[in-house]
């Protein structure tokens, strides 16, 4: 695979998305290819599963052209069928009503339809291998593609919805390569829960966890990018994602 001037990236704050919205075994997916001056493999391909938040991946999100840019097909499918949490459903509703209403009608059962609909349709475009990367409520869904062996490469960032157990079910089956993207301030994957992760995956050689001080949950995927010290993290984030992506993918 020969490199472009735009292959060798880092993660950007601002800009204008680039890719389309398509129809995708019948699921909305955000969709973005690397250049035409980019030689990629058209077989392979990267799943950007995202938070709750997915409107700021398709609105505002620059993350997903990044990783086109460093030379993967990227596929953002819509994992909550038209209703995701909004900046607005923050500022009216809040937490508790998130939490309450919005969480039950979006659980991983009622999620994975879509998500399973849209792969079936990204391999119908002739990609056979598949990597992942998810944020958040997205972190799960890569970790349940790997356990599944649906991707040869994971990345789950800041992950919610996980526990010890899930990871002894993974490290049992699973032959992907699973990059775990943490930080100091998680309410969904603290500290105490990463260190126990860590004992139940240790000496198994798929298995990595990077961590970044002075983060909080989401940082990876949507952090304040006039905060220096998490403006740096998303990027090495970003760049770690790449580095597991071009060593496992």
């Amino acid at each position: 695979m020969a490199l472009c001037k735009d292959c060798v990236v880092v993660a950007r704050h601002e800009g204008t998305p680039v890719g389309t919205i398509e129809s995708i075994g019948g699921v909305d997916t955000y969709v973005s290819v690397p250049s035409s001056g980019c030689e990629y493999d058209k077989t392979k391909a990267v799943l950007f599963l995202t938070g709750a938040y997915l409107d700021l991946v398709w609105r505002r999100g620059l993350i997903a052209d990044d990783f086109a840019r460093a030379g993967y097909q990227v596929y953002v499918p819509d994992l909550f069928n038209g209703d995701p949490v909004t900046q607005e459903m923050m500022a009216t509703l809040g937490f508790d009503h998130v939490n309450s209403v919005w969480v039950p009608k979006h659980s991983m059962e009622i999620t994975r339809p879509f998500l399973d609909a849209a792969i079936a349709g990204i391999k119908e475009r002739g990609i056979t291998t598949l990597g992942s990367t998810g944020y958040c409520f997205g972190g799960r869904c890569s970790l349940d593609l790997a356990i599944a062996n649906t991707v040869v490469a994971s990345v789950i960032a800041h992950p919610g919805f996980v526990d010890v157990p899930d990871f002894v079910t993974l490290r049992s089956v699973s032959k992907a390569k699973v990059l775990v993207v943490s930080c100091e301030d998680d309410f969904s994957f603290p500290m105490d829960l990463q260190a126990r992760v860590d004992e139940a995956m240790k000496g198994w050689e798929n298995y990595e966890r990077k961590f970044w001080k002075g983060c909080r949950h989401g940082f990876a995927a949507r952090g304040d990018p006039k905060d220096e010290v998490v403006r740096k993290a998303k990027e090495e984030a970003f760049a770690a994602t790449v580095a597991w992506f071009k060593q496992s993918l």
